[in-house]
C-alpha cells in the first residue's frame, strides 16, 4: 500500500470514528441542574465571580450536560445560611467562607482562616497533603462536601470610624467580623458582629457598627466602606489567606 494513500485512510477512519464515538457519549449523560447558593453580593466581581467561574467549569467539562445556577446571597437564602442551607438539603451547594459558621462548631473555623493560621501557599499545601481530607470527615458529620475554591491572599484590619492607636481603644467597639478572630477582638473588648457583605456599608454609615473588616483595598472600594469610615488598618492578623468553599450536599 501507498504511504500516502495509507495515511488518508487512517485519517478519514479514525474521523468517521470520532464522529461516533462523541454522540454516543454526550446521549448516555444525565442531565443535571443545581442551584448554589451564594454568601455573596453580585457587585462583588472576584468573590462572586469564583462561583460562576466554577459553574462554568463544571458546564465546560460535561459539554452542558452539567449546570450550575449561582444566586447571590438572599436570592434563595441569606448569606450566612449558604451552608445550613445545604445542610438540610434545600439547595444542591453553596459557595461560601466556612469560618461563617464557627457557632455551630469552632472546627468551621480550619477551612477558611484562623488568627495568625497559614498564608496562602501553606494552605493550599496543607489541603493538598492531607488537610483536605481532614476537613472532609468533619464536614461529613453535616452532610457536606467541601471542594477548595478560591484564596484571597492577605487580608487588611478593617475600616474604623474612628482612629485605633491602642488597645483600649477597642474596647466598645462594634465591629464586623467572622470566625474565630470575632473571639478574639471580644478578649480585648470589642464587640464582634457577624454581617453580610450587603449589609456593612449600611450599618456603618448609620453607626450600628463601630469597625468592619471585609478583604482588601478592591473589594472594599467597591462597597463604598471609605466613604463611611475614614481609618483604615492593616494588618489582618486574623486572616492570612482566607479560602472560599464550595460545598454540596452528600
Amino acid at each position: 500500500m501507498e504511504r500516502r494513500k495509507f495515511l488518508t485512510s487512517a485519517a478519514v477512519g479514525a474521523a468517521g470514528a470520532a464522529g461516533l464515538a462523541a454522540p454516543a457519549i454526550a446521549q448516555s449523560m444525565p442531565k443535571v441542574k443545581w442551584r448554589i447558593a451564594s454568601s455573596f453580593p453580585k457587585s462583588l466581581d472576584t468573590i462572586y465571580g469564583g462561583g460562576e467561574t466554577f459553574a462554568k467549569a463544571i458546564s465546560d467539562m460535561t459539554d452542558g450536560n452539567f449546570t450550575a445556577q449561582v444566586f447571590a446571597a438572599g436570592e434563595l437564602v441569606p448569606g450566612l445560611e449558604a451552608a445550613n442551607a445545604v445542610t438540610n438539603g434545600t439547595v444542591e451547594a453553596c459557595h461560601t467562607c466556612s469560618y461563617y459558621y464557627v457557632g455551630k462548631d469552632p472546627t468551621f473555623a480550619l477551612g477558611t482562616a484562623v488568627p495568625f493560621g497559614p498564608n496562602a501557599r501553606q494552605m493550599n499545601a496543607w489541603l493538598r497533603s492531607g488537610g483536605r481530607e481532614l476537613l472532609d470527615e468533619f464536614y461529613a458529620l453535616h452532610n457536606i462536601v467541601n471542594l477548595p475554591c478560591g484564596n484571597t491572599g492577605a487580608q487588611m484590619g478593617g475600616w474604623f470610624r474612628k482612629e485605633v492607636t491602642k488597645l483600649d481603644d477597642l474596647k466598645g467597639v462594634k465591629m464586623r467580623i467572622a470566625g474565630l478572630a470575632g473571639q478574639t477582638m471580644a478578649r480585648l473588648g470589642a464587640v464582634p458582629q457577624q454581617i453580610v457583605a450587603g449589609d456593612i456599608y449600611p450599618s456603618l454609615e448609620k453607626g450600628v457598627i463601630d469597625a468592619a473588616e471585609w478583604i482588601g483595598p478592591y473589594d472594599d472600594l467597591k462597597l463604598g466602606f471609605n466613604q463611611v469610615a475614614k481609618n483604615y488598618m492593616y494588618p489582618g492578623w486574623w486572616e492570612a489567606a482566607p479560602a472560599s468553599t464550595s460545598s454540596s450536599t452528600r
